[in-house]
């Protein structure tokens, strides 16, 4: 692995020291995945959600899919046999623990800042017989297109959870450990030549991938009969907006069913 970028570094080593004097806001199991979501550019929380919680949003999310895979099966907007989707805040596929559980806001707050929004939730859904991606990075635009290369701490993380166990067949996403901390053309060689290596992020129902999406990462084939369904909420700083993915708005009743707290944590469109 090449050397970590020095702003990032310097951000990682100040982690790390508030981490280990942490008495209230980090317990020390919170702060080790942070510190590996920050060196790796992921973390995995096993178990994390009640498999019923996710069984009860397949089971509501699964006919919107087979709906739109019927007008869009041939029109792919992820490479071939790969789609992308805007998951809807109806009752079931959405839960307020997808969005609020304290510790998932604790990590991602201890990594891009207490001032946070969630701005998007969607879902990746590579169909049977789709094959390898090109290692690649997610919202690659840079924050400034004068200075493409210039060195930053993170202002964004994505947190995935399948809607149904995602095993090797069923085509993981595949990430490249550090490389979200190194200059992209560096990172995209280490990895082509084989010297960091991709690492499949297989889940069971219930798990939650956090990843920083500047690690280099692809899609793997899926090996199996059905849709793979990976749905992923992206959370920012606040003073970050891009429109890169496609949203859906919230229903009345579903927002005023949220406290004010869940509330200013939301940046979505709420329908009339």
């Amino acid at each position: 692995m090449g050397p970590a970028r020095p702003v990032v570094k310097q951000f990682l080593s100040a982690f790390k020291n508030r981490g280990r004097r942490a008495t209230g806001r980090y317990t020390w199991p919170m702060a080790a995945q942070i510190e590996e979501l920050l060196d790796r550019g992921f973390c995995v929380l096993r178990g994390h959600f009640p498999p019923l919680r996710i069984a009860a949003c397949r089971e509501a999310f699964w006919p919107v899919l087979t709906a739109y895979l019927e007008e869009h099966r041939h029109a792919p907007n992820r490479g071939p046999q790969r789609h992308f989707l805007p998951m809807p805040f109806d009752p079931l596929c959405y839960a307020p623990e997808f969005f609020f559980d304290p510790k998932i806001l604790r990590i991602v707050r201890g990594v891009i800042g207490e001032r946070i929004f969630a701005d998007q939730w969607g879902c990746d859904v590579p169909l049977p017989d789709s094959q390898y991606q090109e290692p690649h990075v997610d919202f690659a635009r840079p924050l400034f297109e004068e200075a493409p290369d210039l060195q930053l701490p993170p202002y964004m993380l994505l947190v995935s959870f399948g809607l149904a166990p995602v095993g090797a067949e069923d085509g993981p996403i595949e990430i490249a450990a550090g490389t979200h901390r190194m200059p992209r053309p560096e990172a995209l060689e280490a990895v082509r030549s084989g010297k960091i290596a991709m690492e499949a992020a297989t889940l069971e129902a219930g798990d939650v991938l956090i990843r920083h999406p500047w690690a280099l990462h692809r899609g793997t084939p899926n090996r199996s009969c059905t849709p793979r369904a990976l749905a992923t909420i992206r959370y920012v700083r606040r003073w970050y907006w891009d429109a890169s993915r496609e949203v859906c708005g919230i229903g009345r009743a579903t927002w005023q069913s949220m406290t004010p707290e869940q509330q200013a944590l939301m940046r979505f469109p709420v329908e009339a």
